[in-house]
């Protein structure tokens, strides 16, 4: 059997294509991936899947106007029909002033070692007993009384990326995860909780026993939830949830909302946000990062950036055409699929923590939500209008009281940001991470 040329060589075939096909300028992705996943409940196994794909995308340049086709047929033929079905949809496409390759003096030239792949593959069977081992621990928890199952699951992507102006480079990337959501109560009275844990390599993976002794005990201590009656009181965040934050944040600053004026942070380049001495960071380069990368989508190099220092938003996430709308240079931070066009997107992203515990965060509130977990999506962000469902506990004379479930937390971004206070307490296990987090004079709504 002919071995399969190699992803670089199958993009500069495809590029070829396009070229002597009638295109100015292209670039072609090709997305390479391979997923197991187990999962058990109640004892019993309920999933054991195997998928891989190969996908290419080819977005093909003839002046301003711009086409993308993608395929998962990597046949010559195939990939011949995608390059000529590109050149003509690009041939009739509007014209984008602002879209277009990077200059050859802008690509990156080489990719930094960051250990984002995992080279050893787990067996089914491996899968199999750490799915078992986090459903057992969560079901053995005294309360537990059913069990939405427990997951382990890998992947592996190996993604290339080769334009016109010069630029070729590949990368490989993994990830391992476990988790596991069970039952307390029984009836009406029953409560839900999970635990889960993701890893680049699997040897950083909590113990799945650990995982589902914390997912049964977390649904445990939510028994016996109450509704509180609409007040403004202090919020504290979990660590679990407050990377949320961040993402209404990135999401705010993200080039591509700021030039349609559709953020509500438009015009805040450079003003204070947060509170003095917040820091936030975004990390394409952390070793072993959930979200690091060597270049972007474009193949511009990546570099770590501070978003937000002593608490001033410093700049956007910007990829070339966002860029280009605004008047300013990309930050290396274009993400893109096989059939989209690039854009910009946050990498590994941190609040830094700051010096207090959560226990002190806590001490001095006589009335206070601890919020766990968060429900819905109710932001607007061109407002900043927050809302959102969310469970957690009261917080009484400065200690975790009751369990409370069913409310809501309103208030604004802009207002949230800056009374922002930060504990101790980062963990990186999201991509997105957060301590817990402090804002005062939220409105809390349930009765």
């Amino acid at each position: 059997m002919a071995a399969q040329p190699e992803p670089l060589d199958i993009l500069a075939s495809l590029l070829d294509m396009a070229k002597r096909g009638g295109a100015d300028t292209a670039d072609a992705v090709m997305v390479e991936s391979a997923h197991i996943a187990v999962a058990q409940r109640l004892g019993q196994r309920e999933k054991l899947e195997r998928a891989e794909s190969r996908d290419v995308g080819l977005r093909v340049l003839i002046g301003r106007r711009q086409a993308i086709v993608s395929s998962t047929d990597l046949a010559p033929a195939a990939l011949r029909e995608a390059a000529e079905r590109a050149v003509a949809m690009a041939k009739v496409a509007p014209e984008d002033p602002y879209c277009g390759l990077a200059e050859a003096g802008e690509i990156a030239r080489t990719a930094p070692s960051l250990d984002i792949c995992d080279p050893v593959e787990p067996t089914a069977e491996t899968l199999v007993e750490r799915a078992a081992a986090a459903e057992d621990a969560a079901r053995a928890v005294k309360g537990v009384t059913n069990s939405e199952g427990a997951e382990a699951s890998w992947q592996r992507s190996r993604i290339a990326l080769a334009a016109t102006n010069g630029f070729a480079q590949g990368y490989a990337t993994s990830g391992s995860s476990i988790s596991a959501a069970v039952l307390a109560g029984e009836g009406t009275a029953m409560e839900r909780d999970y635990d889960f844990g993701s890893a680049v390599h699997a040897a950083d993976l909590p113990d799945p026993a650990v995982i589902g002794r914390t997912a049964g005990s977390r649904a445990v201590r939510r028994l016996g939830a109450r509704k509180m009656k609409t007040q403004q009181v202090p919020v504290v965040y979990e660590w679990r949830v407050a990377g949320g934050l961040l993402r209404h944040l990135t999401g705010a600053i993200n080039g591509a909302a700021v030039a349609r004026g559709t953020s509500f942070l438009k015009d805040h380049m450079g003003k204070m946000l947060f509170a003095p001495g917040i820091r936030v960071v975004d990390d394409p380069l952390r070793k072993r990062g959930l979200r690091s990368k060597p270049f972007d989508a474009e193949g511009l190099p990546t570099r770590t950036r501070t978003l937000i220092e002593d608490g001033r938003l410093t700049g956007w996430l910007l990829d070339l055409a966002s860029a280009r709308k605004l008047g300013l240079a990309s930050t290396g931070s274009a993400a893109r699929g096989t059939g989209s066009p690039p854009q910009p997107s946050a990498t590994n992203v941190w609040l830094e923590p700051g010096t207090a515990t959560p226990e002190s965060l806590i001490a001095d509130i006589a009335s206070g939500f601890y919020v766990t977990e968060l429900i819905g999506m109710g932001v607007n962000g061109v407002t900043g209008d927050y809302s959102r469902g969310a469970t957690g506990f009261w917080i009484e004379n400065g200690q975790i009281a009751y369990p409370v479930s069913e409310m809501t937390v309103a208030g604004n971004l802009r207002d949230m940001f800056a009374r922002l206070v930060p504990a101790n307490d980062l963990l990186f296990r999201y991509g997105t991470d957060a301590p817990t987090v402090r804002i005062d004079g939220m409105t809390v709504a349930g009765l």
